[in-house]
């Protein structure tokens, strides 16, 4: 959708009489199906970004079981154990770098004629930030599927569950990602260097390529204060078939960072005066 249909839909006198929390919510549904186009019109781009994943569960992963072992993996084959922190490093990946696209527009002058138009700067954050979540889910059911040939034993609603937790959290570092890009906007060395910086040692310390357990003290502490070691142990006791601590544990990571990344986004989003 183009800004000249956007600020056609919604007019700046309608805009000015729509009670407040209406308002958001109406131009959240317009700036998310815009993001949403996109993805749609181009889905090509949404599988092939599922080949780095495939990649490391096919050579990865054997040779994870080959020096690990089994009772690493709590009985579970090593693809059922696998299969799960994968699908969170695609979320990690894919919406920790959601912001480059907004640099983008900045630097194309695209954001500049969206922040024209009437819509609210909240809504602007959060409808980008939703759209992270279809693609994510639509993506981690693909993968699920492919594995199936492979030995992956599929529980459809576990998995569902799983995704959708998944979604709420990329929810959270997608905005957090916007609001990266927006304070380091006209230097994308200081978001790509902030990116890249954090962006390993989250993976690393959430036990997403190799047991924590096999670490030592202070990585396991240190495991703990990381929101994705929670979300890894729900995803794969969810992609397990059960449902227990570790599920609610990951669904109040992923919401806490939802809420956290919306309210820093919106901040940041209101405060970007140009």
């Amino acid at each position: 959708m183009s800004t000249q249909s956007l600020r056609g839909t919604v007019g700046a006198g309608d805009a000015m009489r729509t009670p407040g929390l209406g308002r958001v919510l109406r131009d959240t549904r317009y700036v998310f199906w815009r993001e949403m186009l996109l993805p749609l019109r181009d889905p090509f781009s949404l599988i092939f970004s599922l080949i780095q994943p495939l990649v490391f569960l096919g050579l990865f992963g054997p040779l994870l079981g080959a020096s690990v072992g089994a009772p690493a993996f709590g009985g579970q084959s090593t693809l059922q154990w696998f299969l799960p922190g994968v699908v969170v490093m695609i979320a990690l990946f894919g919406t920790s770098m959601t912001g480059s696209n907004l640099q983008y527009e900045l630097m194309t002058g695209s954001y500049e004629r969206i922040l024209a138009t009437p819509l609210s700067r909240s809504s602007l954050m959060i409808g980008r930030a939703l759209k992270e979540w279809a693609p994510l889910v639509l993506q981690g059911l693909l993968i699920a599927l492919v594995c199936i040939p492979f030995g992956f034993v599929f529980h459809p609603l576990h998995v569902l569950l799983g995704l959708v937790i998944l979604g709420i959290f990329g929810i959270g570092l997608g905005a957090l990602s916007y609001s990266l890009a927006l304070v380091s906007q006209n230097k994308e060395w200081i978001f790509w260097g902030v990116q890249q910086t954090l962006l390993f040692p989250l993976m690393i310390l959430s036990g997403i390529m190799l047991p924590i357990e096999a670490g030592p003290a202070w990585m396991k502490t240190a495991s703990l204060f990381n929101p994705l070691t929670y979300l890894v142990n729900a995803e794969r006791e969810l992609f397990a078939g059960t449902i227990g601590g570790h599920t609610l544990w990951g669904l109040v990571a992923a919401a806490v960072t939802a809420a956290v990344g919306l309210a820093v986004g919106i901040r940041t989003i209101s405060r970007d005066i140009r």
